[in-house]
């Protein structure tokens, strides 16, 4: 069901507007109405990263006269691989100038305003007011209800998508839509999943190219909102996956058991990153990577353990570390392999799967076993910078 344009038409193109955007004039459905609504909209994209790199070159392209960019992060390396908005000169940059200075580049005429911070709870509701529309390209599920809350006391709908490895994920929530279509990402997820079961796009990787494939999906929406054509995805999911190169819909219906939303909360605490018990085993046993290299370099006898996964393990390792990845270690399977009469040293990429091996560990009666703050990424930063980081 379509719905009314989002945003009004501005008062005129001018002659280099309308040569620019030609092939969207005389497409009947969008014409000179759809294009000034377009050159109206203001548009806030969460993150230059990923999915905010394909969408934001996007909708620069297609004519949208305020582009808003929130980031705080700086480029590295390892972000090239898929995050297009970004070059190799742009390394160590901060996300958000690069990212306006590859805009600019595809279209002069698109005001870019940056919003270099972290969204808060403090501050979202500031950032998203002037704005007719949001997208949500962040990986992170804090971040994700976050927005989603925001979103849902200002009134404004927002495009959401999400990538993992081979699959990617999108669709429009709008709580305010007219005609009782509206609804928000807490009825399609009403809880965060448990801490430490689905793991980042940093754990777990992504393919470069899946991120152009949802990001486009992600400005399609946008533009039919904008502009009032087509049938948006408010009420339905889009799942891709690009291994088989299928595409299948899930309905979202309204849940009537999901609580309204009147405030902003702790979005840290809602989420988690590690469970409770993995915090408290990490608090009183948890070393710093100087404290692993004296270890090492004093010869002392204890199993250095690492539970991530045997690719990452191929990427970098800590010399001398066993492989032993964490599901192993939380199913019991692996308890047999590790004695009881030497210390235990655990460590991951960055310190998470490690304080969950470590409760299971201190479950299992290993009451001295430690693991090791900042993991694998620390230990090359501070110890080894020759290694390379993931």
């Amino acid at each position: 069901m379509a719905l009314p344009p989002l945003v009004e038409p501005a008062t005129e193109l001018t002659k280099e507007e309308v040569e620019r955007y030609s092939r969207h004039l005389i497409i009947p459905d969008v014409g000179m109405d759809g294009q000034k609504r377009l050159k109206n909209a203001k548009i806030l994209v969460v993150g230059a990263g990923g999915l905010g790199s394909p969408a934001l070159l996007y909708l620069a392209a297609a004519g949208v006269g305020t582009l808003g960019i929130v980031e705080f992060d700086v480029v590295d390396e390892s972000n090239l691989q898929r995050q297009v908005i970004h070059g190799q000169s742009d390394v160590d940059r901060p996300k958000g100038e690069s990212a306006r200075d590859s805009i600019l580049e595809v279209n002069p005429y698109v005001e870019v305003r940056l919003h270099n911070e972290r969204l808060t709870s403090e501050n979202v509701l500031d950032v998203f007011r002037d704005y007719d529309l949001i997208l949500d390209g962040t990986d992170n599920f804090a971040t994700r209800y976050l927005v989603n809350d925001a979103a849902v006391l200002l009134g404004k709908p927002y495009v959401w998508g999400s990538i993992f490895r081979f699959e990617g994920q999108a669709s429009v929530f709008w709580e305010d839509a007219p005609d009782g279509q509206g609804l928000n990402y807490r009825d399609l997820y009403p809880e965060p999943p448990p801490p430490g079961m689905v793991p980042s796009c940093a754990e777990g990787g992504v393919l470069g190219v899946l991120c152009a494939s949802i990001g486009s999906i992600m400005v399609n929406e946008a533009i039919k909102l904008v502009t009032g054509i087509g049938e948006p995805l408010l009420g339905r999911l889009v799942i891709y996956d690009a291994l088989e190169t299928t595409w299948r819909q899930v309905k979202i219906r309204k849940d009537p058991e999901t609580p309204k939303i009147t405030e902003l909360i702790d979005y840290e605490a809602f989420c988690g990153t590690v469970t409770q018990e993995a915090q408290d085993a990490a608090a009183n046993s948890t070393i710093t990577v100087g404290e692993l290299k004296e270890m090492i370099d004093a010869g002392k006898d204890f199993q250095l353990i690492d539970v991530r996964e045997p690719h990452e393990y191929e990427i970098v390792s800590i010399p001398g570390a066993r492989l032993i990845p964490k599901d192993r270690i939380l199913s019991g399977e692996a308890l047999s392999e590790i004695g009881q009469d030497t210390p235990v040293v655990l460590h991951c990429k960055s310190g998470g799967r490690s304080a969950e091996a470590l409760a299971a560990l201190h479950r299992a009666g290993f009451s001295d076993a430690v693991h090791v703050g900042g993991g694998v990424l620390s230990w090359v930063k501070q110890i080894d910078p020759s290694q390379p980081t993931y």
